[in-house]
């Protein structure tokens, strides 16, 4: 199971730049993690509001 983008989200695009698999899309009103995340954590570090969750 990926890591997942609550509703916390502010879109900033931070979790999407430091993704090492492109597994971060934008998405309305938040960004999205798809099936090809390799539950690395990178994302849930840098994202400024805490909106990722670990699986």
């Amino acid at each position: 199971m990926a890591y997942t983008i609550n509703d916390e989200c502010i879109a900033c695009g931070t979790c999407a730049a430091s993704c090492p698999v492109g597994a971060i899309s934008d998405g309305d009103p938040k960004y999205l993690i798809s099936d090809e995340c390799v539950e690395c954590g990178a994302c849930a570090a840098v994202c400024p509001v805490g909106a990722i969750l670990a699986p």
